[in-house]
């Protein structure tokens, strides 16, 4: 076992800031936790339970010396980043403490909506999934897991969950995220941070703010205009701060209208912490998050990951030698960590780690119910769907045989995996199941025409640092080949042919006419392929919806053909569509996509009734009128007036709801609504304003099946 590295600054890659970490004993699976810092106060102020979390910060940061200042203002781990999915001795990130004063190392590790990347762990399906549930207590038990992994892991801040909207469907970390609206990516993550926090972790929201495109990611400019920013891309972050009390908040690597995330004052001191209430502490994005020492210091940047370069003792030093920074600023930025890790008990607790008590099994049954959850029929002409027990089926595809994940800091390693096939084989029975991987098409023909039913499966591969170059399945693994063409070919051959996509976002369907089935299965997780057969087989209901528009064609897709907007010009991508994000766009323009947002089949049919509206909430009744149990997914939508002044969105979602009925059954859902959900942004005032006039209230199944209007005034 490699010593641990003393608290102070030492030698020359110490002074440079790029001193790496070994692994501590903390950080070993099932090795002995330490003894909380605090159990023996031994007279330290800042051990006194009995005072505000404010002196105990207070007297934290006056007992350290210059030298421990500096040091404790950047991580010291370059290598847990790149041997965390493979170890679990590693993570994202480490800042070693201060032992004389009983400062505790910090652990902070990847974990977002599909798990926690520290070794082998419970893969989860992608947050794009998550969102298709339309459900926050989903989003509550996906965060459950994460927390009781990380926690057994022993770490301190799990660094998600990542709420940045798809304003392009190219998007390589579409997958991560909520998808393309502002309400839902809200009550998903609140839910999510709640659910971490609350054993005692502390969530990092990220990636704040604006932070929508991989293209150009470490230098592009987001220009964007101050209603935009408070009305689409930021209520998830503030809903974040204000509804769920994220402990922490990560910025990104991207510059908003000219100035650098982590040095973006007006955002990170004007809204974050004096508008919010913010009182956690800012990280950096890892590496290349932060860009300037001064700029980040005075903005309101806590901490810099995962090692110091603009926070490494050369700069800090240089910057507190000629003024431009002051130890008033640096203990306000140690000020506000120790004040959170305090509130947080990170120094009245011993760290927990023993992987050996995670409930594996438990674990895997949750994935799996979340999967299904997150499943999303989009087409069932004929009802191809479910599949008959006993029938033959012509498996197609290579992903059928797969796990599909996307690639970055969110993919986990799974501990145990099932694919489709396997799921399929054991529910079907080897005897009715033929798999052709596609790669001889006149075999997947010929296998498919001798079925009664053909299942193709096919994937695209979504990445951080990277936006897919097009929308096209040929524009994701090309080790999959021509997937259109397998497709079309099938379903030529044979026409009970269901497609499954295993997708990170939206995805052309040009042979959506020619099959009778589609299904949207996201990357499904670690237990996802037992999730995709249960769904496939009616064992469970589908019970997803889209969070994100499905274009019917390329030039369709919000962005698309304006190189201003995406990937932007001369450094600086303009959103000049406003509030035209997502189903916005589209309403806009009278487009009519391939399927619209909050679009999403389920084995029975469902009536709406008894609409009732008030400004403070609108109900309505909703009847299971087949002969199955299901999930109905009612959705609210308000269009609020509309003038040259203050242009808005034909429609906007504003609540929606989820319930399970048995055949005959009904319920009564009520969306809630408050001052916010009729004003918008005024710029004058820098303030939220109430319109004028009648709203008009739309429920339906999606954006463009509205079944119940009215007019609320």
């Amino acid at each position: 076992m490699i010593r641990r590295r003393a608290p102070l600054v030492v030698g020359t890659l110490a002074a440079a800031g790029l001193l790496v970490s070994p692994v501590t004993r903390a950080q070993v699976a099932g090795a002995a936790p330490d003894d909380a810092p605090c159990a023996v106060p031994s007279g330290r102020a800042w051990c006194d339970r009995a005072l505000p979390v404010e002196r105990r910060a207070d007297a934290l940061v006056a007992a350290l010396t210059g030298e421990e200042k500096i040091a404790l203002l950047a991580g010291d781990d370059l290598v847990g980043p790149l041997r965390a999915a493979d170890d679990a001795r590693f993570r994202a990130g480490t800042v070693h403490g201060v032992p004389r004063l009983g400062i505790p190392d910090l652990y902070l590790v990847d974990a977002g909506s599909m798990g926690v990347k520290q070794g082998p762990n419970t893969a989860l399906a992608s947050g794009l999934s998550l969102a298709a549930t339309f459900d926050p207590t989903a989003a509550g038990r996906a965060g459950a897991v994460v927390a009781d992994e990380a926690v057994h892991h022993g770490n301190d801040v799990v660094l998600g969950p990542a709420v940045d909207l798809m304003r392009t469907a190219r998007s390589g970390r579409a997958f991560e995220a909520y998808g393309e609206d502002p309400l839902l990516s809200s009550r998903m993550g609140a839910s999510w941070i709640r659910s971490v926090q609350a054993r005692g972790l502390i969530a990092q929201v990220k990636h704040f703010p604006a932070n929508n495109q991989e293209a150009d990611r470490y230098s592009v400019n987001a220009v964007v205009s101050e209603r935009a920013l408070r009305e689409v891309y930021l209520p998830p972050f503030e809903a974040a701060v204000r509804d769920a009390g994220a402990g922490s908040v990560m910025c990104g690597y991207n510059l908003v209208n000219g100035l650098p995330s982590c040095s973006n004052t007006p955002l990170l001191d004007g809204v974050l912490r004096r508008r919010w209430g913010f009182t956690g502490f800012v990280v950096s994005d890892w590496m290349r998050g932060a860009k300037s020492t001064e700029g980040s210091m005075k903005a309101g940047l806590d901490l810099e990951m995962p090692i110091g370069v603009q926070y490494s003792p050369p700069a800090l030093g240089a910057a507190l030698r000629d003024g431009k920074v002051t130890w008033t600023d640096v203990d306000a930025r140690l000020r506000a960590r120790f004040r959170t890790l305090l509130a947080f008990g990170v120094f009245d607790r011993a760290r927990p780690v023993n992987d050996g008590r995670v409930d594996r099994a438990a674990h895997d049954r949750t994935a799996q119910q979340l999967s299904e959850q997150g499943i999303t029929l989009l087409k069932n002409a004929g009802g191809v769907l479910p599949l008959k027990t006993g029938a033959g089926i012509a498996v197609i595809g290579k992903p059928a045989a797969q796990v599909r994940s996307a690639t970055g800091s969110a993919y986990v390693k799974p501990v145990s995996a099932v694919t489709p096939l396997k799921a399929l084989t054991t529910r079907a029975g080897t005897r009715n199941v033929t798999y052709r991987d596609g790669t001889d098409v006149a075999a997947a023909v010929k296998a498919a025409r001798a079925a009664k039913v053909a299942v193709v499966f096919a994937a695209d591969a979504r990445a951080e640092d990277a936006d897919v170059a097009c929308l096209a399945l040929r524009c994701g693994d090309g080790r999959l080949g021509d997937q259109d063409a397998l497709v079309t070919a099938v379903a030529k051959a044979n026409p009970n042919t269901v497609v499954v996509l295993q997708t990170g976002g939206p995805v052309l369907t040009p042979w959506a006419g020619r099959v009778r089935g589609i299904m949207e299965s996201w990357y499904a997780g670690g237990p996802g392929g037992t999730a995709i057969a249960r769904v496939l087989f009616g064992d469970v209901d589908p019970g997803g919806r889209l969070p994100v528009t499905f274009p019917a064609a390329e030039k369709q897709a919000p962005t698309s053909g304006d190189a201003t907007r995406y990937p932007g010009v001369g450094g600086a991508v303009r959103y000049s569509e406003e509030l035209l994000v997502g189903y916005r766009h589209y309403d806009a323009k009278g487009l009519v996509p391939a399927f619209p947002f909050g679009h999403g089949l389920s084995y029975t049919g469902f009536k709406f009734t008894g609409l009732k509206m008030s400004p403070t909430g609108v109900s309505v009744t909703v009847t299971n009128t087949g002969r199955r149990r299901g999930y109905a997914v009612p959705q609210l939508y308000l269009g609020l007036p509309s003038s040259k002044a203050v242009p808005e969105p034909a429609k906007q979602l504003r609540g929606f709801g989820k319930v399970s009925l048995a055949p005959g059954a009904s319920a009564r859902v009520t969306f809630p609504l408050d001052a916010r959900a009729f004003s918008y942004w005024n710029t004058t005032t820098h303030s939220w304003q109430q319109v004028k006039g009648c709203a008009k209230v739309m429920v339906g199944t999606s954006s463009r099946a509205v079944s119940l209007t009215g007019n609320l005034c």
